[in-house]
């Protein structure tokens, strides 16, 4: 079942049509292992419920973490710290109208409303920390898009944690490298630029993780409607972009 959710989240796939590939598709049958039945939709739908519920996504990233250390893929050079907008169906009502349980839309029930580069944005937002030696995942939480970067530390103590400017200000456990900006008439001095300069260099390929996960998997957007729900999601979306990873490391140690 777990196979089934990564497959899902590598191809963007609805339940129904990850229930349908998954019957007509030899690829995906030899990944399952060849099974005798495919899950149907419902099934897929309960599982992944279950798994929200439970909190047991939390479980199955922690077995994959131990795994990647069982590897000797351990961090060495520091962590990158960033964020993206997962975005979710806002629905037909206004922003300022929340939806009950009985309401008959499409809105999120639990998806947030916020404002970036002029651009709005409605949904939730993946947290998610990663080390610079083999540009692994590590540590990762999704809060609504309203939560601002710099009230998720995913550090720990010992680590040199690189983030960009959203994050002045912000506590670290680990030594804070983060870029610092100027406030008006208060420009920063070159020291800082130059700083500046360092640290971008080092966290320049962060970005890359969400790249992964919203251009190759599509997982951009999220179809659910409750906070858990887009978790899992989450979850197994850095869950596949580090097996994406973990390919790449093999092609280059080859």
């Amino acid at each position: 079942m777990i196979k089934m959710l990564i497959l899902q989240q590598w191809h963007g796939l609805s339940d129904p049509e990850l229930e349908r590939q998954a019957n007509d598709r030899i690829s995906f049958r030899q990944f399952l292992g060849l099974p005798e039945k495919i899950p149907d939709r419902s099934t897929i739908w309960l599982f992944r419920e279950r798994i929200s519920e439970s909190g047991t996504d939390t479980a199955i990233w922690n077995e994959l973490q131990r795994q990647l250390d069982a590897k000797g893929l351990t961090i060495k050079q520091g962590m990158i710290q960033d964020a993206t907008f997962i975005q979710s169906d806002p629905g037909h009502a206004s922003s300022d109208t929340p939806r009950g349980g009985e309401a008959k839309t499409r809105r999120s029930k639990d998806g947030t409303w916020t404002k970036k580069g002029g651009k709005s944005y409605f949904g939730y937002k993946l947290h998610a920390i990663m080390e610079r030696d083999y540009d692994l995942i590590r540590r990762i939480t999704t809060t609504t898009a309203s939560v601002h970067d710099s009230q998720v530390d995913l550090s720990e103590t010992g680590e040199v944690v690189y983030r960009d400017r959203g994050y002045q200000g912000a506590k670290c456990k680990g030594y804070n490298a983060t870029m610092k900006r100027g406030a008006r008439d208060h420009p920063i001095g070159i020291r800082d630029k130059l700083r500046n300069e360092r640290i971008t260099r080092k966290r320049s390929k962060g970005e890359r993780p969400f790249a992964v996960i919203k251009t190759i998997f599509h997982s951009g957007t999220v179809r659910v409607t409750e906070h858990g729900r887009a978790r899992v999601k989450n979850t197994f979306s850095a869950f596949c972009y580090n097996l994406h990873q973990l390919r790449t490391i093999q092609k280059q140690r080859a």
